[in-house]
Protein backbone atom coordinates (compact mmCIF):
# COMPACT_ATOMS: atom_id res chain seq x y z
CA UNK A 1 0.00 0.00 0.00
CA UNK A 2 0.95 3.51 -1.05
CA UNK A 3 2.40 5.54 1.86
CA UNK A 4 0.23 8.32 1.21
CA UNK A 5 -2.97 5.80 1.11
CA UNK A 6 -2.00 4.52 4.41
CA UNK A 7 -2.39 8.05 5.96
CA UNK A 8 -6.01 7.72 4.97
CA UNK A 9 -6.18 4.49 7.62
CA UNK A 10 -4.83 5.80 10.80
CA UNK A 11 -7.69 6.92 11.87
CA UNK A 12 -9.89 4.51 11.54
CA UNK A 13 -6.74 2.42 13.49
CA UNK A 14 -7.18 5.18 16.23
CA UNK A 15 -11.02 4.79 16.15
CA UNK A 16 -10.94 1.25 16.21
CA UNK A 17 -8.58 0.96 19.00
CA UNK A 18 -10.61 3.25 21.42
CA UNK A 19 -13.64 0.84 20.55
CA UNK A 20 -12.46 -2.36 20.35
CA UNK A 21 -9.24 -2.94 21.25
CA UNK A 22 -8.99 -0.87 24.56
CA UNK A 23 -11.87 -2.31 25.78
CA UNK A 24 -11.34 -5.73 25.39
CA UNK A 25 -7.82 -5.53 27.22
CA UNK A 26 -10.03 -4.05 30.31
CA UNK A 27 -12.39 -6.80 29.86
CA UNK A 28 -9.76 -9.47 29.80
CA UNK A 29 -7.88 -7.39 32.80
CA UNK A 30 -10.94 -7.46 34.57
CA UNK A 31 -11.69 -11.26 34.50
CA UNK A 32 -7.71 -12.21 35.93
CA UNK A 33 -7.44 -9.71 38.54
CA UNK A 34 -9.73 -9.99 42.05
CA UNK A 35 -9.99 -6.88 44.60
CA UNK A 36 -8.35 -7.18 47.90
CA UNK A 37 -10.79 -6.38 51.06
CA UNK A 38 -10.28 -3.18 52.12
CA UNK A 39 -7.86 -1.61 49.99
CA UNK A 40 -7.55 0.27 46.68
CA UNK A 41 -5.72 -2.99 45.32
CA UNK A 42 -5.96 -5.68 43.09
CA UNK A 43 -4.74 -9.21 43.07
CA UNK A 44 -4.19 -11.52 39.78
CA UNK A 45 -6.39 -14.67 39.88
CA UNK A 46 -7.67 -17.16 38.10
CA UNK A 47 -10.86 -17.95 40.29
CA UNK A 48 -13.41 -16.18 38.08
CA UNK A 49 -12.22 -18.77 35.10
CA UNK A 50 -12.84 -21.35 37.71
CA UNK A 51 -16.05 -19.94 38.63
CA UNK A 52 -17.48 -20.12 34.80
CA UNK A 53 -16.87 -23.72 34.68
CA UNK A 54 -18.54 -24.80 36.88
CA UNK A 55 -21.44 -27.24 35.99
CA UNK A 56 -23.96 -24.51 36.32
CA UNK A 57 -22.88 -22.05 34.45
CA UNK A 58 -21.70 -24.52 31.75
CA UNK A 59 -25.27 -25.69 31.19
CA UNK A 60 -26.02 -21.49 30.63
CA UNK A 61 -23.48 -21.90 27.79
CA UNK A 62 -24.56 -24.82 26.61
CA UNK A 63 -28.26 -24.02 26.76
CA UNK A 64 -26.71 -20.49 24.88
CA UNK A 65 -25.25 -22.40 22.24
CA UNK A 66 -28.42 -24.64 21.57
CA UNK A 67 -30.68 -21.86 21.34
CA UNK A 68 -28.72 -20.00 19.07
CA UNK A 69 -27.95 -22.50 16.63
CA UNK A 70 -31.31 -23.59 16.47
CA UNK A 71 -32.37 -20.12 15.86
CA UNK A 72 -29.76 -20.14 13.17
CA UNK A 73 -30.79 -22.89 11.30
CA UNK A 74 -34.23 -21.87 11.30
CA UNK A 75 -32.89 -18.40 9.62
CA UNK A 76 -30.99 -20.43 7.33
CA UNK A 77 -34.48 -22.62 6.38
CA UNK A 78 -36.28 -20.01 5.56
CA UNK A 79 -33.82 -17.48 4.70
CA UNK A 80 -32.55 -19.52 1.55
CA UNK A 81 -35.92 -20.08 0.09
CA UNK A 82 -37.06 -16.20 0.67
CA UNK A 83 -33.82 -14.46 -0.82
CA UNK A 84 -34.12 -16.78 -3.64
CA UNK A 85 -37.66 -15.84 -4.53
CA UNK A 86 -36.82 -12.32 -4.08
CA UNK A 87 -33.85 -12.92 -6.76
CA UNK A 88 -36.52 -14.33 -9.40
CA UNK A 89 -38.50 -10.71 -9.47
CA UNK A 90 -37.57 -8.05 -11.71
CA UNK A 91 -35.61 -5.34 -10.36
CA UNK A 92 -37.87 -2.72 -9.30
CA UNK A 93 -40.03 -5.48 -7.57
CA UNK A 94 -36.67 -7.04 -5.86
CA UNK A 95 -36.02 -3.55 -4.08
CA UNK A 96 -39.53 -3.21 -2.81
CA UNK A 97 -39.56 -6.71 -1.27
CA UNK A 98 -36.27 -5.68 0.26
CA UNK A 99 -37.38 -2.95 2.02
CA UNK A 100 -40.55 -4.81 3.60
CA UNK A 101 -37.69 -7.13 5.11
CA UNK A 102 -35.05 -4.50 6.03
CA UNK A 103 -38.26 -1.91 7.54
CA UNK A 104 -38.87 -3.75 10.26
CA UNK A 105 -35.14 -3.20 11.84
CA UNK A 106 -36.57 0.41 11.52
CA UNK A 107 -37.74 -0.03 14.30
CA UNK A 108 -35.93 -0.44 17.61
CA UNK A 109 -35.46 -3.67 18.82
CA UNK A 110 -36.65 -3.73 21.93
CA UNK A 111 -40.53 -2.75 20.66
CA UNK A 112 -40.46 -5.33 17.94
CA UNK A 113 -39.92 -7.86 20.97
CA UNK A 114 -42.54 -6.15 22.82
CA UNK A 115 -44.82 -6.74 20.00
CA UNK A 116 -44.30 -10.93 20.21
CA UNK A 117 -45.02 -10.31 24.32
CA UNK A 118 -48.85 -9.11 22.80
CA UNK A 119 -49.08 -11.73 20.48
CA UNK A 120 -47.84 -14.73 22.51
CA UNK A 121 -49.04 -13.87 25.85
CA UNK A 122 -51.95 -16.32 27.32
CA UNK A 123 -54.78 -13.48 26.27
CA UNK A 124 -52.93 -12.25 23.11
CA UNK A 125 -53.56 -11.64 19.59
CA UNK A 126 -52.66 -15.94 18.43
CA UNK A 127 -54.85 -16.92 21.43
CA UNK A 128 -57.33 -14.66 20.57
CA UNK A 129 -57.32 -15.75 16.99
CA UNK A 130 -57.30 -19.32 18.15
CA UNK A 131 -60.05 -18.83 20.56
CA UNK A 132 -62.54 -18.68 17.61
CA UNK A 133 -61.89 -22.34 16.85
CA UNK A 134 -62.17 -23.06 20.07
CA UNK A 135 -58.94 -24.02 20.58
CA UNK A 136 -56.29 -23.36 23.22
CA UNK A 137 -55.44 -21.02 25.12
CA UNK A 138 -51.76 -22.12 24.30
CA UNK A 139 -49.01 -21.36 27.06
CA UNK A 140 -46.14 -19.83 24.46
CA UNK A 141 -44.70 -17.17 26.63
CA UNK A 142 -41.65 -17.57 28.65
CA UNK A 143 -40.59 -21.31 26.82
CA UNK A 144 -38.09 -21.74 24.41
CA UNK A 145 -40.34 -21.49 21.40
CA UNK A 146 -40.85 -18.10 22.31
CA UNK A 147 -37.06 -17.20 22.43
CA UNK A 148 -36.06 -18.78 19.18
CA UNK A 149 -38.89 -17.17 17.60
CA UNK A 150 -38.04 -13.76 18.79
CA UNK A 151 -34.48 -14.01 17.90
CA UNK A 152 -35.66 -15.34 14.32
CA UNK A 153 -37.96 -12.61 13.44
CA UNK A 154 -35.35 -10.28 14.79
CA UNK A 155 -32.06 -11.62 13.16
CA UNK A 156 -33.67 -13.30 9.91
CA UNK A 157 -32.78 -10.30 7.49
CA UNK A 158 -29.53 -10.88 8.59
CA UNK A 159 -29.34 -14.31 7.03
CA UNK A 160 -31.59 -13.24 3.58
CA UNK A 161 -29.35 -10.35 2.35
CA UNK A 162 -26.20 -12.12 2.34
CA UNK A 163 -27.52 -14.85 0.79
CA UNK A 164 -30.01 -12.52 -1.94
CA UNK A 165 -26.24 -10.94 -2.81
CA UNK A 166 -24.76 -14.04 -3.47
CA UNK A 167 -27.28 -15.72 -5.44
CA UNK A 168 -27.41 -12.24 -7.65
CA UNK A 169 -23.53 -12.95 -8.27
CA UNK A 170 -23.88 -16.20 -9.75
CA UNK A 171 -23.53 -16.24 -13.26
CA UNK A 172 -26.73 -17.39 -15.35
CA UNK A 173 -24.70 -19.47 -17.82
CA UNK A 174 -23.44 -21.60 -15.42
CA UNK A 175 -27.24 -22.64 -14.69
CA UNK A 176 -27.87 -22.19 -18.24
CA UNK A 177 -25.38 -24.80 -19.27
CA UNK A 178 -25.97 -27.02 -17.02
CA UNK A 179 -29.45 -28.24 -17.83
CA UNK A 180 -27.96 -28.08 -21.57
CA UNK A 181 -25.89 -30.91 -20.33
CA UNK A 182 -28.82 -32.62 -18.64
CA UNK A 183 -29.04 -31.46 -15.59
CA UNK A 184 -32.12 -31.79 -13.35
CA UNK A 185 -33.06 -28.93 -11.12
CA UNK A 186 -32.59 -30.99 -8.13
CA UNK A 187 -28.73 -31.02 -9.68
CA UNK A 188 -28.25 -27.52 -10.68
CA UNK A 189 -28.83 -26.64 -7.32
CA UNK A 190 -26.65 -28.94 -5.46
CA UNK A 191 -23.74 -28.49 -7.96
CA UNK A 192 -24.27 -25.36 -9.09
CA UNK A 193 -26.22 -22.64 -6.59
CA UNK A 194 -25.81 -23.84 -3.73
CA UNK A 195 -21.35 -24.25 -3.99
CA UNK A 196 -21.63 -20.93 -5.18
CA UNK A 197 -23.77 -19.36 -2.77
CA UNK A 198 -21.87 -20.86 0.20
CA UNK A 199 -19.71 -17.57 1.25
CA UNK A 200 -23.28 -15.71 1.30
CA UNK A 201 -24.48 -18.87 3.53
CA UNK A 202 -21.44 -18.62 5.84
CA UNK A 203 -22.04 -14.65 5.66
CA UNK A 204 -25.69 -14.92 7.16
CA UNK A 205 -24.80 -17.90 9.68
CA UNK A 206 -22.42 -16.00 11.09
CA UNK A 207 -24.39 -12.36 11.70
CA UNK A 208 -27.11 -14.50 12.61
CA UNK A 209 -25.69 -16.89 14.96
CA UNK A 210 -23.41 -14.24 16.44
CA UNK A 211 -25.76 -11.83 18.23
CA UNK A 212 -27.91 -14.94 18.65
CA UNK A 213 -25.48 -16.35 20.89
CA UNK A 214 -25.47 -12.76 23.03
CA UNK A 215 -28.07 -11.75 22.67
CA UNK A 216 -29.87 -10.96 26.28
CA UNK A 217 -32.94 -8.70 25.92
CA UNK A 218 -34.63 -11.11 24.09
CA UNK A 219 -34.61 -13.97 26.25
CA UNK A 220 -35.09 -11.80 28.94
CA UNK A 221 -38.62 -10.10 27.84
CA UNK A 222 -39.84 -13.57 25.87
CA UNK A 223 -37.88 -16.00 28.52
CA UNK A 224 -39.58 -14.05 31.64
CA UNK A 225 -35.92 -14.35 33.29
CA UNK A 226 -36.97 -18.55 33.73
CA UNK A 227 -34.46 -19.22 30.55
CA UNK A 228 -30.96 -17.98 31.58
CA UNK A 229 -28.51 -17.42 28.44
CA UNK A 230 -25.30 -16.50 28.33
CA UNK A 231 -26.04 -12.80 27.51
CA UNK A 232 -28.58 -12.37 30.51
CA UNK A 233 -25.68 -13.84 32.87
CA UNK A 234 -23.27 -11.30 31.87
CA UNK A 235 -25.86 -8.44 32.17
CA UNK A 236 -26.37 -9.79 35.77
CA UNK A 237 -22.84 -10.00 37.05
CA UNK A 238 -22.27 -6.06 35.72
CA UNK A 239 -25.44 -4.34 36.58
CA UNK A 240 -27.09 -6.32 39.38
CA UNK A 241 -24.43 -8.42 41.51
CA UNK A 242 -21.89 -5.91 40.61
CA UNK A 243 -19.53 -8.51 40.36
CA UNK A 244 -17.32 -7.12 37.53
CA UNK A 245 -14.91 -9.78 37.79
CA UNK A 246 -16.83 -12.65 36.66
CA UNK A 247 -18.54 -10.76 34.34
CA UNK A 248 -15.46 -10.17 32.61
CA UNK A 249 -14.77 -13.98 32.71
CA UNK A 250 -17.82 -14.46 31.42
CA UNK A 251 -16.83 -11.92 28.28
CA UNK A 252 -13.65 -13.57 27.86
CA UNK A 253 -15.66 -17.23 27.51
CA UNK A 254 -18.02 -16.12 25.03
CA UNK A 255 -15.20 -14.12 23.44
CA UNK A 256 -13.63 -17.12 22.78
CA UNK A 257 -16.32 -18.81 22.02
CA UNK A 258 -17.60 -16.76 19.22
CA UNK A 259 -13.84 -16.71 17.82
CA UNK A 260 -14.01 -20.31 18.01
CA UNK A 261 -17.07 -20.45 15.98
CA UNK A 262 -15.93 -17.97 13.11
CA UNK A 263 -12.80 -20.28 12.42
CA UNK A 264 -15.18 -23.22 12.08
CA UNK A 265 -17.28 -21.49 9.84
CA UNK A 266 -14.88 -20.06 7.86
CA UNK A 267 -13.22 -23.57 7.34
CA UNK A 268 -16.38 -24.27 5.69
CA UNK A 269 -16.14 -21.57 2.75
CA UNK A 270 -13.64 -23.45 0.99
CA UNK A 271 -12.12 -21.66 -2.29
CA UNK A 272 -11.79 -25.00 -3.65
CA UNK A 273 -15.82 -24.96 -3.71
CA UNK A 274 -16.52 -21.52 -4.65
CA UNK A 275 -13.39 -20.02 -6.20
CA UNK A 276 -12.43 -23.01 -8.69
CA UNK A 277 -16.16 -24.17 -9.19
CA UNK A 278 -15.39 -27.34 -8.47
CA UNK A 279 -18.30 -30.02 -9.01
CA UNK A 280 -20.17 -27.42 -10.94
CA UNK A 281 -21.40 -29.79 -13.77
CA UNK A 282 -22.94 -33.22 -13.47
CA UNK A 283 -20.77 -36.04 -14.74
Amino acid sequence: MHESTKRFSYPYIVWISIIIVIPMILIFFYSVIESSNNQMAFRFTLENYQTVLEPLYLRVLWHSFIIAFSSTVICLIIGYPVAWIISRFSVKKQSTLLILFIMPMWINMLLRTYAWITILERNGVLNSFLALFNLGPLDLMYTDFAVILGMVYNFLPFMILPIYTAILKVDQSLIDAARDLGASDKKVFTRVMLPLTIPGIITGITMVFLPAMSTFVIPQLLGGGQYMMIGNLIERQFLLTGNWYLGSAFSMILMVFILISIWIMKKFDSDDVTQKGKGVFPK
